[in-house]
């Protein structure tokens, strides 16, 4: 009797030694989360509430910074309208088209490993040399694409130097950069049991109704996963314009991000960047709010408990 009633006290020992252990292994993490994420977005916060211009002592000046932005800023509207449209685009077109390309490096093809490096190589490519290199293939006169419009006898296209069709052309290149959730969607195709897509074709189910229904609720997990890693990515988007557009034609691609580099690094208003800083962040977060309040109806928990 001694015996059994002391195995709990062993028990418990042992776990509580363990869990001493995790929080000690988990303390650079901890640090690395406080020194690196929290406390510098509280010195943001804090900068937003200055006249601060990275030349002279800052000046406590409170929510002016944000009644600027929201009154008599001409830019912010628009550049929430464009970062928003732009990140619509790039992430419907990469999820799109990174599920399509692993689905089809996921068959058994030729110089499959080929292909699959093939892919990937363009997100692993400094980003600056391939919007340039784009924006050959762009060009208004003797860019590829143009040439290809001339020869079917339709009119040349402006890509990046008209207003209606940058936001959509910088989209196609962040699709083609999607490398990265092309190795995510792989690896999860390779997880779907195949037990599954063996019993709905003994049934007679054809190709499209197992990727409607096994192939496409056993991903839910990875596309909830990549769904978000590419919208937080596309909602910060800041290249194309630096490396491209400068914010034109116009101010049609004046992104949140560029708005933000504009006034602190061109303008030192350094202060007012923060508090752009703060309105990226918000929509940010409003948007993975949103994620995930509704993931709950429609990720397949394989184990069937329902959230």
């Amino acid at each position: 009797m001694e015996t059994i009633n002391k195995l709990p006290k062993r028990r418990s020992r042992v776990y509580s030694s363990e869990a001493r252990v995790a929080y000690i292994c988990l303390i650079p993490a901890f640090l690395g989360l406080f020194f690196l994420t929290y406390l510098p977005l509280l010195g943001v916060l804090g900068i937003s509430l200055t006249n601060w211009t990275g030349l002279k002592p800052p000046e406590f000046i409170g929510f002016e910074n944000y009644i600027k932005l929201f009154t008599s800023d001409p830019y912010i509207k628009d550049s929430i309208i464009t970062t928003i449209y732009f990140a619509v685009l790039s992430v419907i077109g990469s999820m799109i088209y990174s599920l399509f390309i692993a689905m089809m490096l996921n068959r058994k093809i030729p110089a499959r490993s080929f292909f699959r490096a093939v892919f990937y190589i363009p997100y692993v490519l400094p980003a600056v040399a391939i919007y340039v290199g784009w924006s050959w293939l762009y060009e208004g006169n003797f860019g590829f694409f143009n040439y290809l419009l001339s020869e079917v006898g339709l009119n040349k296209i402006h890509f990046i130097a008209d207003s209606s069709y940058v936001v959509p052309s910088l989209s196609l290149i962040s699709v083609w950069l999607s490398g990265n959730l092309i190795v995510i969607f792989l690896a999860g195709l390779q997880n779907v049991p195949s037990v599954y897509h063996e019993a709905a074709e003994m049934d007679g189910a054809n190709g499209w109704q197992r990727f409607r229904h096994i192939t496409l609720p056993c991903m839910t997990p990875i596309i909830f996963y990549n769904l978000l890693m590419s919208l937080i990515a596309n909602l910060q988007v800041v290249t194309p314009a630096l490396a491209l557009t400068n914010g034109g034609p116009g101010n049609s691609t004046r992104f949140l991000t560029y708005l933000m580099y504009d006034q602190a690094f061109v303008n030192y208003k350094i202060g007012y960047a923060c508090a752009t800083t703060l309105i990226i962040f918000a929509i940010l977060a409003v948007f993975t709010i949103v994620l995930f309040k509704t993931s709950n109806r429609w990720i397949y928990n394989e184990g069937g408990d329902d959230k």
